[in-house]
């Protein structure tokens, strides 16, 4: 693989520590946009070992994304699993390329590849994990099997999305995502009858901004 050519980005005017720092991001981008950064390497293993395991799952986050239709860089793996898979997983790999980041929790991480891995449990609810209409699915029921992976129906994954931006402030690049990825897929608006009446008149919301501003904009 060819790496992208190194540039002084500084010009005189940034320091040759966030040149460096520039270059690596520069760098880390092109290698996930030709599919061969650290967190697909990472969600490439740990797919594999869940299917050999058949340990039910489905991708979610920025990965989901890219494949319902919005190209964005990510640095960790989102997935959402059952709690009891969840503990067969850590019971036979912890310790075997993968360490929890939080003790007792789906926080863990890939120590081959130095990447997140973050595991929601089915049952569990978006944001700020208080109850709600919306919770994580149960992959073994909702889960489509595609390549490269596993993925819950997109809106189902848009109910997920802005249930999360509803309700945490933390959380509002959840509502740009779907903003992103309404506007880079196109979805028509009555998408919006698909998804669950909690999150309906937010979709509503962010589609019209899209189609507002594609309108307003001269370029």
């Amino acid at each position: 693989m060819t790496s992208p050519p190194q540039r002084d980005w500084g010009n005189g005017y940034r320091s040759p520590v966030d040149t460096a720092r520039l270059n690596e991001s520069v760098d880390y981008c092109w290698r996930f946009f030709v599919g061969e950064s650290e967190v697909q390497r990472a969600a490439e293993k740990i797919v594999r070992i869940l299917e050999s395991e058949g340990i039910a799952y489905a991708v979610i986050g920025a990965l989901a994304l890219n494949q319902y239709g919005h190209r964005r860089v990510t640095v960790d793996v989102d997935l959402v699993m059952r709690e009891s898979d969840l503990q067969r997983f850590k019971q036979q790999w912890l310790g075997r390329g993968y360490a929890e980041r939080v003790p007792g929790t789906g926080k863990l991480i890939d120590t081959e590849f130095n990447v997140h891995i973050d595991v929601l449990s089915t049952g569990r609810f978006p944001g700020d994990d208080k109850p709600k209409p919306i919770a994580f699915p149960d992959p073994t029921t909702t889960a489509i099997r595609g390549a490269p992976f596993a993925l819950l129906p997109m809106e189902c994954w848009i109910e997920l999305k802005l249930a999360s931006g509803m309700v945490a402030a933390h959380r509002l690049k959840a509502l740009a995502d779907v903003q992103e990825l309404i506007r880079s897929a196109d979805l028509p608006r009555d998408t919006a009858e698909k998804l669950d009446p909690w999150v309906r008149d937010k979709f509503l919301e962010l589609w019209q901004a899209v189609s507002d501003g594609d309108a307003a904009d001269p370029y």
